[in-house]
């Protein structure tokens, strides 16, 4: 799989504003990052399909649209991720 020169840089929590609308994405974002930094090390390299990998997908898109739109595309990510799909690249739109 070849993987674009220039892609978006994980976002940071600490540049998210800590507004009434941004709090429910708080505790989900806090989860992958725990998730990513824990199990995940366990898992084989090169085991994700896409590029980028699903937990950082769902990062993005919880951090980019929100809890609810982000969590759906997340999910519906982790669902498309199988022997059946290619994978490749699949950046957050």
């Amino acid at each position: 799989m070849e993987v674009p020169e220039h892609s978006d840089p994980e976002p940071s929590l600490r540049d998210l504003p800590l507004t009434l609308g941004n709090i429910p994405r708080l505790p989900l974002l806090f989860l992958i990052r725990v998730y990513q930094k824990t199990l995940s090390l366990t898992l084989p390299p090169n085991s994700c399909r896409f590029y980028p990998t699903c937990s950082h997908y769902g990062y993005q898109a919880i951090y980019r649209h929100g809890a609810i739109k982000g969590t759906l595309m997340a999910a519906w990510r982790v669902l498309r991720c199988n022997p059946f799909n290619p994978g490749g690249y699949d950046p957050v739109p």
